[in-house]
């Protein structure tokens, strides 16, 4: 899970809205935990992805693949163990990734505030 929290650091670092981690351990074969989170604009989307690499990159960590970079409405960055969503708020709406996957026990992402 310490990978999904730097990637979720990274996002909350630069004002990366509504991140969640869901455990799709149980669910899925292909990955344990799904980082989901949104920007406000394109090119916020894209500043949020390229910051989750810099720090993943940072931890040893490159992406097995890349996708919506393009239109970054979706940007994925598949870490094997661990998957990136970012999307605008639209986009986010639209595919509802926490309700098709209502069954992954989810956490609210946030970091302690001063004394916490």
């Amino acid at each position: 899970m310490s990978t999904a929290r730097t990637a979720a650091a990274a996002i909350d670092g630069k004002k990366g809205l509504g991140v969640v981690l869901l455990d799709v351990s149980a669910l899925l074969v292909i990955t344990d935990v799904f980082v989901i989170a949104s920007g406000t604009s394109r090119r916020h989307v894209l500043t949020l992805a390229d910051e989750v690499e810099e720090r993943l990159t940072g931890l040893g960590r490159k992406p097995l693949r890349r996708e919506g970079l393009e239109d970054a409405t979706w940007v994925l960055l598949d870490y094997g163990d661990v998957v990136v969503h970012v999307f605008d708020e639209p986009t986010r709406r639209y595919y509802d990734l926490e309700r098709l996957w209502v069954d992954a026990p989810r956490t609210e992402f946030s970091l302690p505030g001063p004394g916490g």
